[in-house]
């Protein structure tokens, strides 16, 4: 609390963000959406964007200027309130032949960002 308060004082709050995204994280999430898009036949990579910002958010600090974690990203996202959303942008990709898939992922960023918080230490 005293980082923040000194933050204040200065005037100055700007903040820098590290990722512990892990090779080892990353290769275990690949085999669970493998898997995923093998027993759904490929419906499961209408999803997929979301789960992947969302790990990659949730692994996310925020640091001070001088380097020390004054906090860390938690991600809200859930499918159950965005489904409508999935399958409206599910059948566009299928009207357009894919163009509209361009035009999802980005978003899918808005989304998954609207849906996360800075949660301090």
């Amino acid at each position: 609390m005293n980082q923040l308060l000194q933050a204040a004082q200065t005037g100055s709050r700007a903040a820098r963000l590290r990722c512990e995204f892990s090779i080892g994280q990353s290769i275990g999430h690949v085999i669970v959406w493998v898997v995923l898009t093998i027993i759904t036949f490929g419906l499961a990579l209408l999803v997929f964007p979301y789960y992947l910002n969302r790990a990659v958010l949730n692994r996310t600090e925020v640091l001070d200027q001088s380097g020390r974690p004054i906090g860390k990203l938690r991600c809200n996202f859930d499918l159950i309130s965005s489904i409508g959303h999935v399958i409206i942008w599910g059948i566009l990709i299928i009207i357009t032949f894919g163009i509209a898939g361009f035009f999802y992922l980005y978003r899918v960023v808005r989304v998954v960002l609207s849906d996360t918080v800075i949660e301090y230490y």
